[in-house]
């Protein structure tokens, strides 16, 4: 017989993990790797973000758990972090497509496609520091 051994906290959630918020964490901390690698080398912040190995490793690592913390507070998170990702992607795909036809009238795309990935990138820099302090105090983050 398979019995459920989960315990529920204050707030009817299912108690997560001590565990998973350990491996919570060390997805916060890849990504932090991908923001630091951004801010101190040649890459940018949300190419280092979106294409470096530790956030991808990261983004991996959220969809191989997924499952596992389902109905608890990291639930919240790990949707932060995923979404935090695809997002970055794909305002930067956007950026390229807009940009790309302006670089023909005096370079102008040029310009637009840094300013956008800049942006981009301290969104992605926000993201990643709100996220890790709320799991360090125990929150959940928001929907969005």
């Amino acid at each position: 017989m398979n019995q459920s051994t989960s315990t529920y906290d204050a707030s009817g959630q299912r108690a997560a993990d001590p565990s998973l918020v350990t491996y919570t964490h060390a997805i916060y901390g890849l990504h932090a790797l991908g923001v630091f690698i951004g801010i101190t080398s040649p890459a940018t912040v949300v190419g280092s973000f979106v294409f470096g190995l530790p956030s991808i490793v990261a983004v991996v690592m959220n969809y191989v758990r997924q499952n596992d913390v389902r109905g608890t507070f990291l639930e919240s998170h790990f949707r932060w972090q995923i979404r935090t990702f695809w997002f970055a992607l794909l305002w930067t795909v956007v950026a390229g497509i807009v940009s790309a036809p302006l670089v023909l009238l005096l370079g102008l795309g040029v310009l637009t496609f840094f300013l956008a990935v800049a942006a981009v990138g301290i969104w992605v820099a926000y993201r990643v520091a709100r996220g890790w302090l709320a799991l360090r105090d125990g929150r959940t983050m928001p929907a969005a």
